[in-house]
């Protein structure tokens, strides 16, 4: 796989939110359905064994089994562990604990879905330290250990997964949740570990203006502390503008990372208009180069 092979945007539609993950000899990618707030009601992903050519999976949440839901499905994250696949999304964009949604999960046998209600509540409904709770990223660590951490309004939150995927356990100091918010962050968390160095990204900006980017910073600790080192990617005069809330994908025989993300075309004036695209991104040293968008 070369850059040059990949074409921005990946596949027509305005998707948003991405979250990359490999399973079953593919690559996948799941998304928001990137549409005024009350038609976002489903989440899809795309599969591909090449990154070129991608076959979309819509819908693929059984919504019966969240009748709280009336707003907003969007935000996804999703993890394998003991066999099953476990799906993270924001559902309602709530504004107090009395406010029915938050962070939901639902679970399938099959990355495609269709993924099913684990709680007949949500998973992570209310608001702790400022943090709307939204935007969940699950990471799993060399040691097995899964971290689940989201947040928006500026507050990021981790908390430790169990070992069934349906609850939390506490960190060695018996707190459950941890706030971990670095310099500038507002929403998106996303965590790379590298040569045994936790690399912290977040999105910062307004994704429906134009200063949307992507900030990153590195620590020896899954929890911090995350000081802003840099750029990952920011609008680019006459390639893109506003570009965040990303995933990414790892080829470990090749050593290359391919940062997955939304972005708006420089004409594009909705705020809704955002499209899905993947570019190569270097880390040297720990230290991710800003990257050129394609």
């Amino acid at each position: 796989m070369t850059t040059n092979a990949i074409h921005n945007p990946i596949v027509p539609g305005h998707y948003a939110d991405p979250e990359a993950r490999f399973y079953e000899g593919k690559y996948w990618i799941y998304v928001t359905q990137s549409k005024p707030f009350k038609e976002q009601q489903n989440l899809t992903a795309f599969s591909s064994t090449d990154m070129k050519t991608w076959e979309k999976h819509d819908n693929i949440i059984d919504m019966s089994g969240f009748p709280w839901v009336w707003g907003a499905v969007w935000a996804p994250t999703i993890l394998e562990k003991n066999g099953k696949y476990y799906l993270v999304f924001a559902t309602n964009d709530i504004h107090s604990d009395e406010e029915p949604g938050g962070l939901e999960i639902a679970v399938s046998d099959s990355p495609a879905g269709p993924f099913k209600a684990v709680f007949d509540k949500s998973f992570v409904g209310d608001i702790y330290n400022g943090a709307q709770p939204i935007d969940a990223h699950l990471f799993e660590d060399t040691d097995g250990t899964v971290y689940l951490y989201y947040g928006g309004w500026k507050h990021c939150i981790v908390m430790i997964m169990n070992e069934t995927m349906d609850g939390f356990i506490p960190f060695p100091d018996g707190e459950y949740r941890k706030e971990i918010t670095p310099k500038d962050y507002v929403e998106g968390p996303c965590m790379i570990k590298r040569n045994g160095k936790y690399i912290f990204m977040w999105s910062s900006g307004n994704w429906y203006l134009n200063d949307y980017c992507v900030y990153y910073g590195t620590a020896d600790s899954p929890i911090g502390p995350f000081e802003k080192e840099g750029v990952v990617v920011a609008s680019k005069e006459g390639v893109a503008k506003s570009p965040g809330h990303n995933g990414y994908f790892y080829i470990p025989e090749k050593d290359e990372y391919y940062i997955v993300y939304h972005r708006k075309s420089i004409a594009e004036t909705d705020g809704h208009g955002r499209v899905l695209c993947i570019d190569k991104m270097q880390i040297c040293d720990n230290h991710i180069e800003t990257v050129q968008m394609t």
